[in-house]
């Protein structure tokens, strides 16, 4: 396992990353996601701004929550269709 947070971007986090999971090194959300907008450029950035994030698949809208090292977030950009 990773020593370090697990990071899954969904959707159009996704395309924005380029990539579907990597790992970052992060002891916040906050931190984990202004890291992967660092990464990554301003089209990740902006669409983060609108993204819904679960830690260890639990929802959380607090980004100073605390992360584990082998904690795994999901990025989550609003779902459209029906």
């Amino acid at each position: 396992m990773a020593d370090v947070p697990i990071v899954r971007y969904f959707a159009a986090a996704r395309a924005a990353a380029g990539v579907s999971e990597e790992s970052l090194d992060a002891a916040t959300l906050d931190e984990l996601l202004d890291e992967a907008g660092r990464r990554h450029g301003e089209r990740l950035t902006l669409v983060l701004k609108s993204c819904s994030f679960l830690v260890d698949g639990l929802a959380r809208h607090d980004r100073t929550v605390a992360l584990a090292a082998q904690s795994t977030v999901d990025i989550l950009p609003p779902f459209a269709g029906g």
